[in-house]
């Protein structure tokens, strides 16, 4: 069985540290035009997260649980590759799509469903404001009800992790709610640049918001699926 010193829920691992790194290395090379080193350190930030979840927490008995985690993560980065293509926007907003629906399992192996009403009317409300001015300032017709599920859906996840962390009272809980709100603040300024206009720095603001989000819901899952692993 590892020690306890290895298993330590709070402690980062040197392999959350490189992805945090390779992280900013994609968002630096992004916004200074360095775009083949931004194709090569974007998706590599998420596979050094798969590669952290297994060497972590693949003796956790929380199975159901690694797998949704690694499920996310994994469609994440999928979305992460396909954002990179020219006409790849659609085919990645159903990749995420699908990572938030998984992070919507994942939140709901151990809180209620919607736990906060405070939260899902935050979400809800937040979604709806960003969605109506994205109507109203350029979305394509082609792209309202896309537009329109996902944002629902990313809101459903950002409440579930709310919830889980006003069920729960802990640490690891709080940390991925934070991390599922930084999501939303990503995929609104990525939208906003996308379609309404262009922001300055945008590559900063959308990639820094990514990946805290999934650097907090990585590591708030680590201390979960590490803490069941000292129960044994």
């Amino acid at each position: 069985m590892p020690s306890s010193s290895t298993l330590s829920p709070h402690r980062i691992h040197p392999l959350q540290w490189a992805m945090a790194a390779c992280g900013v290395l994609a968002m630096f090379s992004a916004h200074w035009g360095y775009f083949s080193a931004y194709a090569l350190f974007k998706p590599l930030t998420m596979v050094l997260a798969l590669i952290c979840v297994g060497v972590v927490a693949g003796r956790s008995p929380l199975k159901k649980s690694m797998y949704l985690l690694l499920a996310g993560l994994a469609l994440s980065m999928v979305g992460d590759v396909c954002l990179l293509m020219p006409q790849g926007f659609l085919a990645g907003l159903v990749a995420f799509l699908l990572a938030h629906v998984c992070y919507i399992a994942l939140f709901q192996r151990d809180a209620p469903w919607l736990a906060s009403r405070w939260g899902l009317a935050a979400c809800i409300a937040a979604g709806a404001v960003a969605y109506g001015y994205l109507w109203t300032h350029g979305l394509p017709t082609a792209m309202r009800i896309p537009v329109a599920i996902y944002v629902l859906v990313i809101g459903l996840m950002a409440a579930q992790a709310l919830g889980r962390a006003t069920v729960l009272h802990t640490a690891a809980a709080r940390t991925v709610a934070w991390g599922a709100v930084s999501f939303m603040v990503s995929d609104t300024v990525l939208a906003l640049d996308r379609f309404v206009q262009p922001i300055a720095g945008a590559y900063l603001w959308v990639l820094g918001t990514y990946y805290l989000a999934q650097c907090l819901i990585l590591h708030g899952m680590l201390q979960t699926l590490r803490a069941a692993s000292l129960k044994q």
